[in-house]
């Protein structure tokens, strides 16, 4: 798509109302499939979806994606949103609590432009299961309020588990408070350090064996911000969709994992351990 000079004025204009400005790099003409469709996710009563922890994942299409980025905002995370405003592509980030205290304007810019805002923690404890329930809690309630804070409304009730670490306590309590976890259904690896072009090669390769899921990324990493104009107009070339999630009514829809399914939550915790 062409990222006309209007549209960069506006986008100018409103990251200039929020205290920032666009990146000076950012191309004239970009590529991206843009956003096809908007799904409302209702999280009452819980929800548990990605299929690299859970035995279930939101009711995609083939050839569907959602986008998330963990860990923000950071220094990164202005270049991810230039790319994603470029494309017209919505994503959700997951933020950390204290991250959002320190950057509110950045949490502000990514509201203004049409992503939703969630919780990543207070902290990003390595990881939940070594702190006591009580604390645990009290950093995941820290983490919503800061962000909320930071945003000027309540973000959306969907949090992620820092390593996707998650204990039968903490499921239990985030169900009732209607707070959906995502997993996720594919990564892209990016707590490895690679080049932007390997790790845009394998974040294809994955996508074309899985054919639709959540996908996360990392807004912290710079191979991730400079793979990800590319691997935005992969998608539009390759007939992927984007779904941009939302808060919604009720509960959300779901697919079933296939037979076989197995979690790969411990190997990641161990893996991410070695990094």
């Amino acid at each position: 798509m062409t990222f006309s000079a209007s549209r960069r004025a506006l986008l100018a204009a409103a990251a200039a109302g929020l205290g920032l400005r666009l990146s000076p790099g950012m191309a004239g003409t970009c590529e991206g499939s843009g956003t096809a469709r908007t799904l409302p996710v209702g999280t009452a009563g819980g929800l548990f979806v990605g299929l690299k922890s859970y035995p279930r994942t939101l009711a995609l299409a083939d050839r569907e994606v959602v986008l998330t980025f963990d860990d923000g905002p950071a220094a990164n995370t202005p270049r991810v949103l230039d790319a994603l405003a470029c494309a017209g592509t919505r994503a959700t980030f997951f933020l950390i609590g204290r991250n959002a205290e320190a950057q509110p304007a950045l949490v502000r810019r990514i509201a203004a432009e049409g992503h939703t805002i969630a919780c990543h923690s207070h902290t990003h404890p390595w990881t939940m299961r070594q702190r006591s329930p009580e604390a645990a809690r009290t950093d995941i309630q820290s983490g919503f309020d800061a962000i909320s804070a930071a945003l000027g409304k309540p973000c959306a009730p969907f949090f992620r588990y820092p390593g996707f670490a998650d204990t039968e306590d903490l499921n239990t309590w985030l169900a009732s408070r209607d707070i959906g976890v995502f997993g996720c259904d594919l990564w892209a690896s990016d707590w490895t350090p690679m080049s932007p072009a390997a790790q845009l090669a394998l974040v294809r390769q994955r996508l074309e064996r899985a054919r639709r899921g959540i996908i996360l990324f990392h807004d912290t990493q710079a191979q991730t911000a400079a793979m990800i104009p590319d691997f935005l107009a992969g998608l539009a070339s390759g007939g992927y969709r984007v779904v941009h999630i939302a808060a919604g009514p009720g509960q959300a829809d779901t697919l079933a994992a296939g037979p076989g399914w197995t979690s790969e939550t411990e190997r990641t915790i161990a893996m991410a351990r070695h990094h």
